[in-house]
Order: C-alpha cells, then structure tokens, then sequence
C-alpha cells in the first residue's frame, strides 16, 4: 500500500515519486531537444547499447556509427533525413543543407575530413567518445576556415563554443 513517504494522493488518486520524476525527466529531455521525435529515442538509445555492448565483450567495433550520428542530429537538431545514399547532404534542418559527420569512439583523434563539394550549409558534427557519451556541434559553413581544394579537416575541438547538444546512454 502506498503512503506519503513514497506517493502523494491528489484529486483521489495516488501518485507515485516515481510517476513524478519520471515526468519532470521527459520534460527536461524535451525542453534540451525541442525538434525531438520522442519515438526515435529508444531507437537510438538501444543502438548505442548495442554498439556498446559488442565493443566490451568483443573489443571489435560494429559499423554504425555513421547512422548514430544521424539518428541523434534527428534527434537532437531536428533534421529531416534524405532518403539513403542521397548525394550532397545527408537532411535538412528547415531550408538548411545539413551534412553530418561523427567521430567515433575508436578514433585516434577528435577530426573529421568534409568534401566541400556537397551542397551544404551547415555540418553537424556528433562525436561518440570512448565511453559512449554523445555530443553534437552544429556549425554553419560560412564559419568554417578556408580551404585549398576539396577537403578540409576539422577538429572537434575548434568549435567549442558552436552549439551543443549532448547525452549519455
């Protein structure tokens, strides 16, 4: 039987603690990702559990790091993925060309290598570190540095200060 140590009682039901943070947690998740699809959460969550849990009892890596990636920018930044395997960006974010790329968590180094060839305007860059912890920057490509030629490799930690969504598993 519940009692008030563990529930209150309010408009003659009981309410568990529970219940209620519960519900204070799911606002909080939604007030830090606004564009959120609540559906994909557990999606993306248990894919990082599952790449998680591979990479501690096999030491090997499973190859979906790139789709974390993009899961979580929808997730987080609200894009509008293409279709697979589409040419030039990877979605949309309103009238934005969004091209994602994401670090992870076996890399030697926090960089990336973009093909300024792509038709973008902003990168997103999600980066899974060795614990499994996800962090994004959304970078626009006017800030990004100049370049000679196609390719320009960026450190993660040149945008610190760019917008940031994070999450643990």
């Amino acid at each position: 039987m519940w009692n008030d140590e563990n529930a209150i009682y309010d408009e003659g039901e009981w309410i568990t603690w529970t219940e209620i943070n519960s519900h204070l947690e799911r606002l909080e998740f939604e007030h830090r990702f606004p564009h959120l699809d609540v559906d994909l959460v557990p999606i993306f969550q248990n894919l990082l559990a599952v790449a998680q849990d591979y990479h501690h009892l096999t030491g090997r890596h499973l190859q979906v790091y790139g789709d974390l990636g993009e899961l979580y920018g929808t997730i987080a930044h609200g894009i509008k993925l293409h279709r697979n395997y589409a040419q030039g960006s990877d979605g949309k974010i309103g009238n934005h060309f969004v091209e994602v790329k994401t670090i992870t968590p076996f890399k030697k180094n926090d960089a990336i290598v973009l093909d300024l060839k792509g038709n973008f305007s902003k990168v997103l860059i999600v980066k899974i570190d060795a614990d499994f912890e996800v962090q994004s920057r959304l970078v626009d490509r006017k800030s990004l540095p100049k370049a000679r030629g196609d390719k320009l490799k960026l450190n993660w930690s040149a945008f610190a200060s760019q917008q940031s969504g994070s999450t643990a598993d």
